[in-house]
């Protein structure tokens, strides 16, 4: 009886310990998630801006631009998979792998060839694994994401849309994050970025999203002007969301572990007492059956 209940302690100091570092992880997470959704909402009205003017040059000029244009000369399809960099966020960097393997079935059943790159030491640990191997890969702040990060993906994944068949080039450019709606709802989404599709309603209720200038020097020029920013503004944009939803998700995980680890400790506490009850009980039995067989002799 006395071992149980120095397993039944040794575990309750354990959980406990563990406890402790879950809630240090979710008031970090809450600390932070604030922030990332600032950040979040930051970013939303340039993105929404450039896209709006992307669409407005595009559409309302005579321009065959590249990125606006499909490809035929490669069946290369370049897809980028946001992931976080570290664990305990819950399903997070599962769902988005997940919806990606979706999309990379769907490609590949239209008769394309991926080409991964990932961002997040989940989605390289992810492809590593299972010797994917990997265009680019970046880690190491995936829930702070800065905008020089996302301009270089921007410069590789431009790169391999503007190359030559030869040289490894694609005909699109896919990316598959996590969009934060609310603490409480976060969705993998898919999106592609090139070639740009046009479509209307990109404006906000009550806009107009015919253009009230002349293009100066061209169009063609001020695509090739617009097109680089829109491309790192619609991948910073997707990082954020990202790291706004790792964070959700890690402070709601984390929620669930401290919660978790009390109702163990509970559990052991009550097994603990149990056991020294018993080993009361045996003692007393044993000192009574003592007394009676000296009172017999």
């Amino acid at each position: 009886m006395g071992g149980q209940q120095r397993v039944y302690r040794q575990r309750i100091r354990s959980t406990q310990s563990l406890k402790k570092i879950f809630r240090a992880m979710e008031l970090i997470a809450a600390s932070r998630i604030g922030k990332a959704r600032d950040r979040v909402t930051a970013a939303a009205p340039y993105s929404r801006a450039i896209t709006r003017a992307i669409s407005a040059v595009a559409t309302h000029s005579n321009v065959d631009h590249p990125l606006t244009t499909e490809r035929t000369d490669t069946n290369r399809v370049a897809v980028l998979v946001i992931t976080a960099d570290r664990g305990m966020a819950g399903a997070y960097s599962a769902n988005v792998l997940r919806e990606g393997e979706r999309l990379a079935e769907r490609l590949r059943g239209e008769g394309k060839e991926i080409v991964p790159f990932a961002f997040g030491r989940r989605g390289v640990g992810y492809f590593k694994f299972r010797k994917r191997e990997l265009a680019g890969e970046w880690q190491g702040e995936s829930d702070s994401p800065t905008l020089a990060t996302a301009q270089e993906i921007a410069r590789a994944l431009y790169g391999a849309f503007t190359a030559s068949p030869e040289e490894g080039g694609v005909s699109e450019l896919h990316i598959v994050y996590t969009h934060f709606s609310s603490m409480v709802s976060q969705e993998p989404r898919v999106i592609r970025l090139l070639p740009i599709e046009l479509v209307s309603g990109v404006a906000e209720p009550g806009e107009d999203v015919e253009p009230l200038y002349e293009f100066e020097p061209s169009a063609e020029e001020v695509l090739d002007a617009l097109l680089p920013r829109y491309i790192e503004s619609r991948i910073h944009a997707c990082m954020l969301q990202g790291a706004a939803s790792e964070l959700a998700n890690r402070q709601r995980a984390m929620h669930t572990a401290v919660e978790n680890a009390e109702d163990i400790i509970r559990q052991y506490t009550r097994l603990a007492n149990s056991a020294r009850q018993a080993e009361i009980t045996q003692e007393i039995s044993e000192i009574v059956s003592g007394a009676d067989a000296l009172a017999a002799s």
